[in-house]
């Protein structure tokens, strides 16, 4: 049989309506920001392959460092035991992370960095004896497919099968512009009704990528954890996407004058090679749980906790930030997104477009606003075609691609997206 035989036969894909799923495509190899099909077709991975790579497939210096940390120590139990890859990690990342930093936690993705994050918090106020529940988050939030990340994520048909099954959380605007003082408002509110009882405030620092890319301000949100601050409610920043530089700076939270006590680490961790998260948090949090008592201890942990050969992909991809002043990259997509948008604004099929650092969002309309929107597989379907890789979020179209790109490239999936708006004119 074929993969795509093989794959048809066997697999279940994620976020996939497996009755009239599109065509899947097998991808044999990948380099740069190119990926290879078995279809001898290529495509330019503008998604970053689910926002994870960095500096583009294949990278030799990362794949070199895994390579070499495979022949000496693939994986090791955590409890009890420790390596060197994890321990300069943890002394590079607290070392990048704002000041107020002090402790890291490993785990396997995303959605389990929110979850740690979130026992944390509960355990941090069961162990002071205040077992507060309750949990603020923004609309449209999203943190994951865990039960807990789904908790904290707004409610929508991702969540509905599971909506009894997931505990209760507070949810406010998110301080877009023009609606910074109805979020201060809504948080000041619930403040006051429930301060008794709330554990932490969890949010994606200015941008909601799977709400469509959604931008908030950096005061707004700064103006938010004051509150918070002043009345000993913990922040927790997810920046499982907006991490290691993908607004402009190295985390999202760079842009703030105010440190959340918490921070939520994955995708981008690795380069895009492996799998891995990471939650740090402030020194006042890990000792809470330090005592004589053991049922104070942080009862979770993964089998693969601080997995050697991916400690040594996320060191090796932060090195690749230094050596190839990945932020200049960055800014470089920046203004191309810029000088693009201002060539596009004109267009009426056109909403709203948003950028920040390399991601750009283009809101085009269509019979609805929203994940569903007919239009969504007529846009993916075009890209595909023209061997583009762009998986819009419902009728959003964005941009998010590794800093490798070329001007090549990047103009050549520009200019699809111009002849796309030019047929939806029509």
């Amino acid at each position: 049989m074929t993969t795509k035989e093989k794959d048809e036969k066997y697999i279940w894909h994620p976020y996939t309506q497996m009755q009239n799923a599109l065509d899947i495509i097998p991808i044999k190899s990948a380099k740069g920001s190119i990926l290879y099909g078995e279809n001898n077709k290529s495509y330019i991975d503008a998604v970053s392959s689910w926002w994870t790579n960095m500096h583009g497939h294949g990278h030799p210096f990362i794949a070199n460092k895994i390579a070499a940390q495979a022949l000496q120590l693939e994986q090791v139990i955590f409890a009890g035991f420790t390596h060197q890859p994890a321990a300069d990690l943890a002394e590079k990342l607290i070392g990048i992370l704002p000041k107020n930093q002090a402790k890291l936690f490993y785990s396997d993705n995303g959605s389990t960095a929110v979850e740690v994050a979130l026992k944390m918090v509960f355990q941090f106020w069961v162990n002071q004896g205040l077992p507060k529940k309750i949990i603020i988050a923004f609309e449209n939030a999203y943190h994951g497919d865990t039960f807990g990340a789904m908790s904290v994520s707004s409610r929508s048909t991702f969540t509905k099968p599971f909506e009894t099954l997931l505990f209760d959380v507070f949810f406010i605007p998110a301080p877009i512009k023009g609606q910074e003082e109805e979020s201060k408002a809504a948080l000041k509110k619930l403040i006051e009704a429930y301060h008794e009882q709330i554990a932490a405030f969890i949010f994606e620092p200015l941008v909601q990528g799977t709400a469509g890319m959604l931008i908030h301000e950096a005061e707004g949100l700064d103006h938010l954890i004051d509150i918070c601050k002043q009345h000993s409610i913990f922040c927790i920043a997810d920046e499982v996407m907006t991490g290691f530089g993908r607004t402009g700076k190295m985390f999202a939270s760079d842009y703030l004058k105010n440190n959340a006590d918490i921070f939520c680490l994955s995708k981008g961790i690795t380069g895009g090679f492996l799998p891995f998260g990471v939650t740090s948090c402030s020194q006042a949090i890990f000792d809470a749980f330090l005592s004589d008592n053991k049922s104070k201890t942080f009862f979770h942990g993964h089998s693969y906790t601080a997995n050697p050969l991916a400690c040594a992909a996320a060191l090796a991809n932060l090195e690749v930030f230094e050596k190839e002043n990945t932020l200049e990259k960055i800014n470089w997509i920046a203004q191309q997104h810029r000088t693009f948008v201002s060539e596009i604004a004109g267009f009426r099929s056109l909403l709203k477009i948003r950028t920040i650092g390399s991601i750009l969002a283009i809101e085009i309309k269509g019979d609805e606003r929203s994940y569903f929107s007919n239009i969504r597989d007529t846009i993916y379907n075009y890209f595909i075609e023209n061997g583009i890789l762009l998986r819009p979020l419902g009728n959003i179209l964005y941009i998010m691609p590794p800093y490798c790109i070329t001007n090549a490239e990047l103009d050549y999936v520009y200019t699809h997206i111009k002849k796309l708006l030019i047929q939806l004119e029509k």
